[in-house]
């Protein structure tokens, strides 16, 4: 490599440093940007399609969502929709129906009060009694060929973007970003061992040798962390690693089918989507586990759990906190049961039928090596577990750290807009916000991230 030195150097090729990537070259004066990734391709983690859910999360069936969050969610996932009509391929965004189904006479009620308090945000979802619900998902309205006996009502919508495929959009946002005359290096297999900083500059060291910046971003997961205690950052936070597992049946259903979320549970909702890359099948999940390591299925990373855990009684207390309530404890323990062969799919088809009423524990396909790790970050200070993205921005030194569970995936265009300001800002660069803005977000510049 001839030049080693870059104005910016992003650490982690997934669709958080690839969309910063994109939004830089596209709309900055940053000349020069390398992207690090420790693997051999692009997205080959949490960004990959085996990895995550694949959902355009825009909080109009996201029932964890306030609708505060919704609406900041939407249009962060809008910017993704906006960019898909820009590029000559479109082999990342797709179409599927979408509802939230609500089961039982207290859910129904809570569903339609939502539908109705969500309604002009997102004035394209209709309220669906089960007659329309068979029309549009006949495996889930029907059991043993008649309507299944419960009260069934969903929000729901047929023509909106859905699904994603982020390893797709990765590489197109990588592709698209040297298209504007920039020196994009993209370096595989170049895991960064090291961080340090001088007067001037910041070093990497990595296999591929040292890179020199004067801009430091760094979107390596659960991994972030531990790069910015390098540096003596975040030593206030631990990590907190949820992996999350799925199974397969045949296809049964035309679209996304979610389930009302309990309040009291921090974890997603059991639902069912179409996969984009096993066609022929529907995904069920996911289950919820804490793993004692960093990424799902690389090996090794253990070390670096406990190293990013920073166990201590602070932590300890979280953990108290958590299991003292036994909504969250009987989760918790069903979860781990989820994992045992034999019990699993018996345990999971009963959880199943909420969705697919006529689903049996022999229908289910344990989906080895499908699910990621999300670091879901615990604050010392506070002594709690933060759901949700999570960012470290020091004061007076160009670095950032980015730790992005989900919805990072989805408004992974969002953040690299708020980035790219803070990186325009520091190093004195321009950024054109009035064409990101006409763009991406409908000429409307409202602060949506916070």
């Amino acid at each position: 490599m001839k030049n080693r030195v870059f104005d910016v150097v992003i650490v982690g090729g997934g669709i958080s440093g690839s969309a910063l990537t994109y939004i830089l070259s596209k709309y900055s004066d940053v000349k020069s940007i390398a992207v690090l990734e420790k693997y051999g391709s692009l997205a080959p983690l949490n960004s990959n399609a085996r990895s995550n859910s694949q959902t355009l999360h825009c909080g109009d069936i996201e029932t964890n969502y306030t609708l505060e969050k919704a609406v900041i969610v939407k249009r962060q996932a809008n910017m993704l929709v906006h960019y898909a009509n820009q590029v000559e391929k479109n082999d990342f965004l797709f179409k599927f129906p979408k509802m939230i189904l609500a089961v039982g006479e207290d859910e129904c009620a809570r569903l339609e009060e939502r539908h109705h308090t969500f309604a002009e945000a997102f004035p394209y979802m209709e309220l669906w009694d089960a007659e329309r619900i068979a029309e549009v998902e006949p495996k889930v309205a029907f059991k043993d060929g008649q309507p299944r006996p419960e009260k069934i009502l969903a929000s729901g919508c047929t023509d909106e973007y859905s699904a994603v495929n982020y390893g797709n959009l990765s590489k197109s946002f990588i592709n698209s970003a040297r298209k504007y005359g920039k020196e994009i290096n993209v370096s595989l297999g170049a895991q960064v061992e090291k961080i340090a900083r001088f007067d001037d500059h910041y070093e990497l060291t990595t296999p591929q040798g040292t890179f020199m910046a004067q801009f430091v971003v760094v979107s390596a997961g659960a991994h972030s962390l531990l790069l910015a205690n390098q540096l003596g950052h975040g030593l206030d936070m631990s990590i907190l690693p949820m992996a999350g597992s799925f199974y397969y049946v045949p296809k049964m259903l035309n679209g996304k089918v979610y389930t009302m979320q309990n309040d009291k549970l921090p974890f997603a909702a059991l639902h069912g989507d179409p996969d984009l890359v096993e066609l022929d099948k529907t995904r069920l999940g996911p289950t919820a586990l804490v793993l004692p390591k960093l990424e799902r299925y690389t090996g090794g990373t253990y070390w670096d759990f406990w190293k990013s855990l920073k166990l201590d009684f602070k932590v300890l207390k979280v953990f108290w906190d958590l299991m003292k309530d036994s909504t969250i404890r009987n989760y918790i323990f069903r979860n781990f049961a989820f994992e045992i062969p034999w019990v699993r799919q018996r345990l999971f088809a009963k959880d199943a039928q909420k969705i697919l009423p006529d689903i049996k524990p022999e229908d289910l396909e344990y989906a080895a090596g499908i699910g990621g790790l999300r670091p879901q970050v615990i604050d010392k200070t506070e002594m709690k577990l933060k759901l949700g993205e999570a960012s470290i921005v020091p004061e007076k030194e160009n670095l950032i750290f980015n730790m992005t569970p989900s919805p990072g995936a989805t408004t992974c265009l969002g953040n690299a807009y708020r980035d790219a300001q803070i990186i325009a800002e520091r190093l004195g660069v321009n950024l054109d916000k009035e064409t990101l803005v006409e763009e991406l977000l409908e000429g409307d510049d409202l602060l949506f991230f916070k």
